[in-house]
């Protein structure tokens, strides 16, 4: 067999560095571009592109652009950065947010709303401008007025029926509740956490299951509003696994803390739900970014969690990001629950997501048995809008192929 591995580093036999991507050198810069567009791009349709505004009206926008493009980015490192403030978090993720809606839509209606008024032949271009301008403002404050509100509510309750072809009689109707992504951060949301546990514990689950992104913030400094999930209420388990923001944060901490709520941290490993004669491998892996993490122990191992299982029961695979599906579908996992995705949370968002995920949200199909279901989240995490993107808690009820003759 010829050995071709080398042929590509060679050209009129002299060795060459293989060259950077385009891509990959833009990639580079997007945190000192991406801030520039957020902020210019809204500035100049609403106050450059034709508009003529009184000179004061111009001066005072253009000043309140060029203060939101400085201080977003100060109050983002001020408030995640080393020195942890929360009040300059809320500043730094709200502008953030607020920006990139008004960006998306300065865009979309800069250049659609703008060409329609061409094609109706309506008047002037500044009249046009100025159109743009008042629907670029009164679209980008209605949704963040709705955002807001779809961000702090509890969420509403998704359910939906899974069929697991292996899944015994017995298990048919287990109720699976699935909370994710709660963020507990820099906007204190205690009682909201409490409103969630009590909405979670109405459900009457059998199993409920939390996978990951609990908060930003250590386990200390996020504890008051982390201790609700305590009163969650199961007849058979609490599982949870760690999420990639778990590693941002001390990970240990909140895998003990959760242990000290009574909550079963599936750190590679399962335990086993049964009844009616038949039984359901539950397992959970650590995030897929724990092993980069430098954290003694942690790493996403499956076959650690099911290892001794008996690979003829059916398996209920706790994984935080909907990309480990790849390794669960290899194992014949028989269903994976995710979150991570916040099914983008902000409008347009989701683009970016599928990128990296394979999913976005709810039930999808990989490999020949395996089936994958996302949650879009609990909470919010950084800018505390959801736009076209609402929060869950869900209750998955499954079902087997032959359930009991009584039902």
């Amino acid at each position: 067999m010829t050995d071709t591995s080398d042929t590509r580093s060679f050209a009129g036999g002299e060795a060459r560095e293989p060259q950077e991507s385009r891509l990959h050198r833009l990639m580079r810069y997007l945190p000192l571009i991406a801030p520039v567009l957020l902020w210019a791009v809204p500035c100049w349709v609403l106050l450059h592109g034709g508009q003529h505004w009184p000179l004061p009206v111009t001066l005072t926008g253009t000043a309140l652009f060029a203060l939101g493009l400085v201080g977003m980015p100060l109050a983002l490192v001020r408030g995640h950065g080393r020195r942890q403030q929360d009040r300059a978090a809320i500043v730094g993720d709200t502008l953030l947010g607020a920006s990139w809606i008004l960006f998306t839509w300065s865009v979309l209606l800069g250049v659609l709303l703008r060409f329609a008024l061409v094609l109706a032949g309506v008047g002037e271009s500044q009249d046009r401008a100025r159109i743009v301008a008042w629907a670029v403002l009164g679209t980008t404050a209605m949704l963040l007025a709705w955002g807001y509100a779809e961000a702090r509510r509890v969420p509403r309750v998704r359910r939906l029926d899974v069929q697991l072809p292996r899944l015994g009689a017995g298990l048919d109707g287990t109720r699976v509740v699935l909370v994710t992504d709660t963020h507990y951060g820099p906007l204190d949301r205690a009682r909201w956490s409490e409103r969630v546990c009590e909405t979670v514990n109405s459900l009457e689950a059998d199993l409920v299951c939390h996978t990951g992104d609990i908060a930003d913030g250590t386990a200390e400094r996020r504890r008051a509003q982390a201790v609700p999930l305590g009163t969650v209420r199961a007849t058979r388990a609490r599982v949870y696994v760690t999420g990639n923001h778990e590693y941002y944060s001390e990970a240990q901490g909140w895998v003990d803390l959760m242990d000290e709520l009574g909550w079963e941290p599936l750190r590679n490993r399962h335990v086993l739900l049964e009844r009616g004669g038949d039984t359901l491998v539950v397992a959970g892996v650590d995030d897929v970014t724990a092993e980069s993490s430098g954290l003694a122990g942690h790493r996403a191992h499956l076959a650690g969690a099911l290892n001794g299982t008996d690979p003829d029961l059916p398996v209920l695979l706790l994984a935080h990001q909907p990309k480990f599906v790849d390794r669960a579908a290899a194992a014949g996992v028989d269903l994976q629950l995710s979150g991570h995705t916040h099914g983008g949370q902000i409008w347009p968002f989701h683009h970016l997501v599928r990128v990296d995920q394979p999913a976005l949200a709810g039930l999808t199909h990989h490999g020949d048995r395996t089936l994958l279901y996302t949650s879009r989240g609990t909470g919010f995490w950084g800018p505390p809008f959801r736009v076209f993107a609402p929060s869950e808690i869900t209750l998955l009820t499954l079902r087997s192929p032959h359930p009991p003759a009584s039902r």
